[in-house]
């Protein structure tokens, strides 16, 4: 047994035993799909196979590879891997599924992802980037698993630590033992509302422990990103009521200035937000603020913060250049993900750590 194997275990039993989990339940070969499970209706299924881990998002945000990973210099994931990312890429929000399926004996990685390429092509739709094997970048023998080393193309979607599958558990297996032969595309289609986007990763699962039973079966991680627009039902916060809150804590979180992905530029949506915080400023020249920007763990610490003094500056700039605020009244500052205002365990609870606060100075 290999060091990693080794050190994989270890992790798997204190994970189980953290989730209330049995600290052994071996792998089996599946014969059906885990409880609530179902295909997305846009996309068939390798036929013989079956889902082994499952998570659908009613709305969430997705990023999509278009090149290679490369190695992100001075940066690390959230597992202190050496950060690849890719330097073509398509951020995306709609309802996201997730699915890892486990295909029948001797069936290979390519030809699990070739039928899925015919899915996409044959409903007029084209694969945007393939990859194979060390070509994708990042370390090609890693799943999600793991931290201290380089990060992996799945690493790039999400890590272990997000996963609800027991310890051991078929899905725990498919998506966190150590594989080879990767095979990855990512592809669009024609919806009734718009383009679908998928992503397929294929490759073969490597693990010969508690893990043996589908250790050498393809496993299949499909993602799609269907199009809906967010439903829209936050309000916002007016000036009186940024004076009120701020008048009684010393602070106002606002959550209706929004920023793309790993972006620091302003979206057209957060005008109304500038406006009542410039609003605020006209109707108090005596009032002094702190701009702050806060994120949620997705990332390395420095690259948060990094990023939340970047979007505070841009609030800061936006209220000097367009509402003429004086900029002696206004200073950004960079929290990240170090005052969390929910846990970040959940899409739920990270959307509510990504916000921009107003501060009293004076």
């Amino acid at each position: 047994m290999g060091l990693l194997s080794r050190v994989m275990l270890i992790g798997a039993l204190a994970i189980g035993s953290m989730n209330g989990q049995p600290a052994r339940a071996d792998a089996t070969v599946p014969t059906k799909d885990i409880t609530g499970a179902r295909d997305n209706l846009v996309l068939k299924r390798y036929e013989g196979s079956f889902i082994v881990s499952y998570q659908r998002s009613a709305f969430n945000d997705f990023k999509i590879p278009l090149s290679k990973l490369e190695l992100v210099p001075d940066k690390r994931d959230v597992m202190n891997n050496r950060l690849f990312a890719p330097k073509e890429q398509k951020e995306l929000e709609g309802p996201l599924t997730r699915l890892a399926y486990v295909m029948p004996a001797d069936r290979s990685p390519l030809e699990v992802l070739r039928n899925y390429q015919d899915e996409i092509t044959n409903a007029g739709g084209s694969v945007l980037y393939s990859c194979k094997t060390e070509e994708c970048g990042g370390d090609a023998k890693r799943s999600s698993y793991g931290g201290g080393s380089d990060s992996s193309l799945m690493m790039y979607f999400f890590h272990d630590s997000e996963l609800k599958d027991p310890a051991f558990s078929n899905g725990a297996c498919a998506l966190t033992s150590s594989i080879s032969d990767q095979r990855f595309f990512a592809g669009k289609m024609p919806g009734p509302d718009g383009d679908i986007y998928v992503t397929v990763q294929t490759y073969l699962i490597n693990n010969d422990m508690y893990c043996k039973a589908i250790s050498g079966r393809t496993a299949a991680l499909v993602h799609i990103l269907e199009p809906r627009a967010r439903e829209k039902k936050m309000t916002t916060v007016s000036a009186a009521e940024m004076a009120k809150s701020i008048g009684a804590t010393g602070r106002v979180a606002l959550y209706d200035i929004f920023f793309d992905t790993a972006k620091a530029d302003l979206k057209p949506q957060s005008e109304p937000a500038l406006k009542e915080i410039a609003s605020l400023l006209q109707g108090d020249q005596k009032l002094a603020v702190l701009i702050v920007g806060h994120t949620d763990n997705q990332g390395g610490f420095d690259y948060n913060v990094d990023l939340s003094r970047k979007r505070a500056d841009a609030v800061v700039k936006a209220l000097s250049a367009t509402y003429k605020i004086d900029a002696k009244r206004l200073r950004a500052a960079g929290a990240g993900m170090i005052a969390p205002a929910a846990s970040n365990d959940d899409e739920t609870g990270r959307a509510k750590n990504r916000r921009v606060e107003v501060v009293k100075l004076n």
